[in-house]
């Protein structure tokens, strides 16, 4: 006899569950954060401005903060140290951390263009294996970007880029190799979102009024049009999807 199928809200239910969120001290890593603690998730919440963290877990008793850059190897592995030592194990884990380039392709140095890689590519990399260490089932959230899909050109930088195109292919090469292990693994991808790091993005007429006219749905996305999305990731809603890529960029891809 089949098990019986959960109700829709049993599907996106996280009582009880794990969860990890890099980079949630502002932008959509704090909405991140504060939309799985909705859900019924302790969340372990990660990034290197301590103050904003505790700010930010002063909302709610589900979140738990742990100041790490995850940019630094012995931080990413201290976290999880925490995590083990107090929760066992992690149901879900957002590698939402990144760092945008600041200068043009042919002013990049290696050395900078290595830096935004290690930590947009190497640190989710390695926040993954910590994650799968401790056993499944886990759901991997790799937090990529529309610049990892298409190019934005003028804006953007190489280093950026690459880095989100290459958490695109990390997603899907995890997803096969750790899918038999009760792994699974997905991107994220939203298109124009107002944070603090494209802030002066935002700060443009011109930059607001191309983004306008270049979506299909005429305007950027608000922060609480990614819920959804990542709750059915996160949840068991999405018990059988691994290794894809869901876009939320309002048509900007699909042009």
């Amino acid at each position: 006899m089949s098990a019986p199928v959960p109700s829709p809200a049993e599907l996106f239910d996280l009582t009880g569950r794990t969860a990890v969120v890099t980079g949630a001290s502002s932008g959509l890593g704090e909405r991140f954060a504060e939309v799985l603690a909705a859900a019924g998730a302790t969340v372990w919440i990660t990034a290197r401005r301590r103050e904003r963290l505790a700010a930010l877990a002063e909302r709610s008793p589900a979140l738990r903060p742990f100041p790490a850059d995850v940019s630094d190897a012995a931080d990413r592995e201290a976290l999880f140290d925490a995590v083990r030592e107090e929760s066992g194990t992690v149901d879900v884990l957002v590698n939402n951390a990144g760092v945008d380039g600041h200068v043009k392709p042919e002013q990049e140095t290696p050395a900078e263009f290595a830096g935004v890689l290690g930590t947009n590519l190497v640190g989710p990399f390695h926040l993954a294996q910590l994650a799968a260490a401790l056993g499944g089932p886990l759901s991997v959230i790799n937090i990529s970007s529309i610049l990892g899909l298409v190019s934005a050109a003028p804006l953007g930088t190489a280093s950026y880029a690459a880095s989100k195109a290459g958490l695109l292919g990390l997603t899907r090469e995890l997803a096969g190799h750790w899918g038999r292990h009760g792994v699974r693994v997905n991107a994220l991808v939203p298109g124009w979102f107002q944070t603090e790091m494209n802030g002066r993005l935002f700060a443009d007429e011109r930059s607001v009024r191309w983004i306008e006219r270049n979506t299909m749905a005429g305007r950027a996305g608000q922060p609480s049009e990614l819920d959804t999305a990542l709750l059915f990731l996160a949840s068991p809603a999405s018990s059988y999807v691994t290794g894809q890529v869901i876009t939320v960029d309002g048509g900007w891809t699909a042009r």
